[in-house]
């Protein structure tokens, strides 16, 4: 599933807050450093794809007559640029092999900085971070439908997409990831 950039502020507390919960981690010096250093490094990774699709939209774009001219689905010539762009970018498409690859860097670079001890085994913690990673991806669409159906049964409307609307949801996202211990 597609990482976007608002999520990664959430995704890496809820890592934070799943190292501390597991028991045989301690944060030696509480959440909010080591959240740093995962938000850091997925919004990397967010950034590094982005860079990567525009790159392929810019190709695209240039070659929209041929495209055109042969019946060539977009989409499905959008993924075969990106494919064969992938390497160049050194962006590894597989999301299974990215989030392990966002966890080993989390662990290693909490672990360099001096923020966590744990006395198991690296794959065991890194297993934490990257299920982490995982169960708040699976969760994210249906914590947005029960926001969204909650705004819709205010009194008063608000206009999706307005100033007022978006602050009201994220208020609402927010409490929701409290409630389900995603967020401290």
């Amino acid at each position: 599933m597609k990482v976007r950039l608002p999520h990664a502020p959430y995704i890496a507390n809820k890592i934070a807050i799943d190292l501390i919960n597991c028991g045989f981690v301690t944060l030696l010096h509480g959440v909010e450093p080591i959240a740093k250093i995962a938000q850091n490094l997925i919004e990397e990774d967010i950034k590094k794809e982005m860079a990567l699709e525009t790159k392929v939209d810019e190709i695209l774009d240039a070659n929209d007559d041929e495209i055109e001219f042969r019946q060539v689905d977009r989409r499905s010539m959008f993924w075969l640029v990106k494919k064969k762009l992938a390497k160049e970018y050194d962006f590894v498409l597989s999301y299974e092999d990215r989030f392990n690859n966002i966890a080993h860097l989390v662990l290693e670079q909490s672990w360099k900085d001096g923020l966590i001890d744990y006395a198991v085994s690296e794959n065991r913690v890194k297993n934490v971070i990257y299920t982490a990673i995982e169960q708040y991806l699976e969760n994210f669409e249906g914590i947005e439908d029960i926001v969204a159906e909650q705004i819709d049964n205010y009194k008063r409307k608000l206009i999706p997409g307005s100033a007022e609307y978006d602050l009201v949801f994220e208020k609402l996202y927010e409490e929701e990831l409290k409630r389900r211990g995603m967020l401290l």
